[in-house]
């Protein structure tokens, strides 16, 4: 593909932009599902500058980053729209927040029903099985589960590439 352009990917985050040789290229925005997107420049698929913003408008800041830190704790809405009052609590950005199914928990893309294993998104469609296993990106640790999600143990994994691994 050479030119201007709109890919949509598998995860049904769409691209809008230029592309060369197949690759973005040039500027071009990511639009993902949650309605959050990312405005960037890139050179041979390869971001060079950008932006990302959430779906409630808030932007990341590479550096200086204050939103939701010790200094300032509140989340963006109450930024923008003002503190609840005395005895009603916000408990997330979100407001009104999901309203998570009794038993699970909420994963950030759907919720997860332990006794099911199952990962769903919030319309209820199947995202994915819950594997025993995981290697975190963030600290290359394999958690080793047992039944009901348990952790078991962990083993530090020296490899520098992150990856999911489920069975």
């Amino acid at each position: 593909m050479e030119g201007s352009a709109e890919y949509i990917l598998p995860t049904d985050t769409r691209y809008v932009g230029d592309m060369k040789d197949g690759m973005f290229h040039g500027e071009g925005t990511l639009f993902f599902p949650s309605g959050s997107q990312f405005d960037a420049t890139w050179e041979k698929g390869l971001v060079v500058k950008g932006k990302y913003t959430f779906a409630d408008g808030l932007q990341y800041e590479d550096r200086h980053w204050h939103y939701c830190d010790s200094y300032d704790r509140r989340f963006h809405t109450e930024i923008c729209f003002g503190l609840k009052p005395s005895g009603i609590s916000q408990l997330t950005n979100m407001d009104p927040p999901r309203k998570i199914p009794p038993g699970c928990y909420d994963c950030g893309d759907g919720f997860y029903n332990p006794t099911t294993r199952v990962i769903k998104d919030y319309r209820n469609r199947f995202l994915r099985n819950a594997g025993r296993c995981m290697l975190t990106p963030w600290t290359h640790f394999l958690f080793i589960c047992g039944a009901g999600g348990t952790i078991k143990g962990w083993l530090r994994v020296p490899s520098p590439e992150p990856r999911y691994q489920g069975f």
